[in-house]
Protein backbone atom coordinates (compact mmCIF):
# COMPACT_ATOMS: atom_id res chain seq x y z
CA UNK A 1 0.00 0.00 0.00
CA UNK A 2 1.17 3.25 -1.17
CA UNK A 3 0.25 7.23 -0.15
CA UNK A 4 -1.30 8.75 -2.83
CA UNK A 5 -0.39 12.56 -3.31
CA UNK A 6 -2.26 15.28 -1.25
CA UNK A 7 -3.53 18.20 -2.34
CA UNK A 8 -6.91 19.87 -3.35
CA UNK A 9 -6.03 20.72 -7.12
CA UNK A 10 -8.88 21.88 -8.93
CA UNK A 11 -10.60 19.58 -11.34
CA UNK A 12 -9.54 18.58 -15.54
CA UNK A 13 -11.39 18.85 -18.02
CA UNK A 14 -13.42 15.58 -18.27
CA UNK A 15 -13.38 15.07 -14.60
CA UNK A 16 -16.35 14.08 -12.13
CA UNK A 17 -15.47 15.40 -8.62
CA UNK A 18 -17.27 13.76 -5.62
CA UNK A 19 -16.79 15.36 -2.20
CA UNK A 20 -15.83 13.10 0.96
CA UNK A 21 -16.82 13.64 4.25
CA UNK A 22 -16.70 11.62 7.73
CA UNK A 23 -16.73 11.93 11.46
CA UNK A 24 -18.65 15.86 11.36
CA UNK A 25 -19.93 14.94 14.65
CA UNK A 26 -22.50 17.68 14.93
CA UNK A 27 -20.05 20.28 13.16
CA UNK A 28 -19.59 21.33 9.68
CA UNK A 29 -17.24 23.66 9.13
CA UNK A 30 -17.07 26.30 6.56
CA UNK A 31 -13.95 24.99 5.44
CA UNK A 32 -15.21 21.51 5.17
CA UNK A 33 -18.43 23.26 3.15
CA UNK A 34 -15.98 25.32 0.58
CA UNK A 35 -13.59 22.38 0.37
CA UNK A 36 -16.59 20.35 -1.33
CA UNK A 37 -17.88 23.50 -3.53
CA UNK A 38 -18.28 22.66 -7.19
CA UNK A 39 -18.66 18.51 -6.42
CA UNK A 40 -21.78 16.73 -8.04
CA UNK A 41 -21.86 14.63 -5.33
CA UNK A 42 -20.99 14.31 -1.35
CA UNK A 43 -20.60 11.32 0.03
CA UNK A 44 -20.72 11.25 4.13
CA UNK A 45 -19.13 8.41 5.59
CA UNK A 46 -20.52 8.20 8.97
CA UNK A 47 -20.72 9.76 12.71
CA UNK A 48 -22.63 12.64 11.18
CA UNK A 49 -24.13 13.91 14.60
CA UNK A 50 -26.93 15.81 13.73
CA UNK A 51 -29.45 15.72 10.79
CA UNK A 52 -28.77 19.71 10.21
CA UNK A 53 -25.13 18.63 8.90
CA UNK A 54 -26.63 16.42 5.92
CA UNK A 55 -29.33 19.61 5.18
CA UNK A 56 -26.27 22.30 5.34
CA UNK A 57 -24.29 19.69 2.63
CA UNK A 58 -27.40 19.29 1.00
CA UNK A 59 -27.05 23.21 -0.03
CA UNK A 60 -23.58 21.99 -1.62
CA UNK A 61 -24.76 19.07 -3.76
CA UNK A 62 -26.51 16.02 -3.46
CA UNK A 63 -25.74 13.71 -0.12
CA UNK A 64 -25.33 10.19 0.36
CA UNK A 65 -24.68 9.20 3.75
CA UNK A 66 -24.25 6.14 6.31
CA UNK A 67 -24.91 5.66 9.88
CA UNK A 68 -21.88 5.23 11.56
CA UNK A 69 -21.61 4.12 15.58
CA UNK A 70 -22.81 8.02 17.31
CA UNK A 71 -25.40 8.37 14.77
CA UNK A 72 -27.98 6.30 17.37
CA UNK A 73 -30.93 9.14 18.03
CA UNK A 74 -33.95 8.28 16.08
CA UNK A 75 -33.22 10.58 12.52
CA UNK A 76 -30.46 8.38 12.12
CA UNK A 77 -32.00 5.20 12.24
CA UNK A 78 -33.11 6.42 8.39
CA UNK A 79 -29.26 6.05 7.14
CA UNK A 80 -28.39 3.04 6.04
CA UNK A 81 -25.15 0.98 7.39
CA UNK A 82 -23.60 0.68 3.88
CA UNK A 83 -24.43 2.65 0.41
CA UNK A 84 -23.72 1.72 -3.12
CA UNK A 85 -22.91 4.99 -5.19
CA UNK A 86 -22.47 4.76 -8.79
CA UNK A 87 -20.76 8.00 -10.66
CA UNK A 88 -20.08 7.00 -14.52
CA UNK A 89 -18.85 4.35 -14.81
CA UNK A 90 -17.15 4.00 -11.33
CA UNK A 91 -18.75 1.91 -8.09
CA UNK A 92 -18.53 3.22 -4.94
CA UNK A 93 -19.10 1.40 -1.41
CA UNK A 94 -19.41 3.40 1.45
CA UNK A 95 -19.00 2.17 4.97
CA UNK A 96 -18.56 3.50 8.46
CA UNK A 97 -15.70 1.75 9.65
CA UNK A 98 -13.14 -0.30 7.45
CA UNK A 99 -13.11 -3.11 9.78
CA UNK A 100 -16.20 -4.50 9.40
CA UNK A 101 -15.98 -4.44 5.76
CA UNK A 102 -17.30 -8.03 4.75
CA UNK A 103 -17.33 -8.36 0.98
CA UNK A 104 -14.32 -8.31 -1.48
CA UNK A 105 -14.79 -5.14 -3.09
CA UNK A 106 -12.70 -5.75 -6.17
CA UNK A 107 -14.96 -8.90 -6.74
CA UNK A 108 -17.63 -6.59 -6.05
CA UNK A 109 -16.83 -4.31 -8.91
CA UNK A 110 -15.98 -1.55 -6.88
CA UNK A 111 -13.55 0.81 -7.99
CA UNK A 112 -13.26 2.25 -4.37
CA UNK A 113 -14.39 1.83 -0.68
CA UNK A 114 -14.67 5.00 1.78
CA UNK A 115 -14.59 4.93 4.93
CA UNK A 116 -14.49 7.08 8.26
CA UNK A 117 -14.37 5.96 11.69
CA UNK A 118 -10.79 6.31 12.89
CA UNK A 119 -10.69 10.12 12.21
CA UNK A 120 -7.01 9.18 10.32
CA UNK A 121 -6.88 10.05 6.56
CA UNK A 122 -5.54 7.76 4.18
CA UNK A 123 -5.61 7.19 0.44
CA UNK A 124 -4.46 3.60 -0.58
CA UNK A 125 -4.61 1.46 -3.12
CA UNK A 126 -4.74 -2.54 -3.04
CA UNK A 127 -6.00 -5.08 -4.99
CA UNK A 128 -7.09 -2.33 -7.79
CA UNK A 129 -9.08 -0.64 -5.59
CA UNK A 130 -9.32 2.83 -3.79
CA UNK A 131 -9.58 2.75 -0.29
CA UNK A 132 -10.47 6.51 1.23
CA UNK A 133 -10.73 7.56 4.39
CA UNK A 134 -11.09 11.43 4.25
CA UNK A 135 -9.99 11.97 8.06
CA UNK A 136 -12.54 14.46 10.78
CA UNK A 137 -14.02 17.06 9.93
CA UNK A 138 -15.88 17.85 12.64
CA UNK A 139 -14.35 19.05 15.71
CA UNK A 140 -10.33 18.17 16.13
CA UNK A 141 -9.92 14.83 18.00
CA UNK A 142 -5.79 13.98 19.43
CA UNK A 143 -3.56 15.89 17.20
CA UNK A 144 -4.98 14.87 14.33
CA UNK A 145 -5.57 17.08 11.53
CA UNK A 146 -8.97 17.94 9.85
CA UNK A 147 -9.23 17.03 5.98
CA UNK A 148 -11.67 16.27 3.73
CA UNK A 149 -11.01 14.49 0.47
CA UNK A 150 -12.23 14.80 -3.45
CA UNK A 151 -12.48 12.11 -5.57
CA UNK A 152 -11.94 12.11 -9.22
CA UNK A 153 -13.41 10.39 -11.61
CA UNK A 154 -12.66 10.29 -15.28
CA UNK A 155 -14.24 7.41 -17.49
CA UNK A 156 -13.68 4.03 -15.16
CA UNK A 157 -10.89 5.83 -13.43
CA UNK A 158 -10.81 7.03 -9.96
CA UNK A 159 -9.01 8.80 -7.95
CA UNK A 160 -8.71 11.11 -5.30
CA UNK A 161 -6.52 13.95 -3.05
CA UNK A 162 -6.96 14.90 0.81
CA UNK A 163 -8.07 18.57 1.35
CA UNK A 164 -6.41 19.71 4.57
CA UNK A 165 -8.43 22.75 6.26
CA UNK A 166 -7.19 25.45 7.93
CA UNK A 167 -8.95 26.03 11.98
Amino acid sequence: MSPLPVNGRPPEAGERLVGVISDTHGLLRPQAAAALAGCELIVHAGDVGSPAILGELRRVAPVVAVRGNVDVEAWARGLPETVVADVGAVRLYVLHDLARLDLDPAAAGFAAVISGHSHISAIVKRGGVLYVNPGSAGPRRFALPVSVALLRVRGGAVSADLVALET
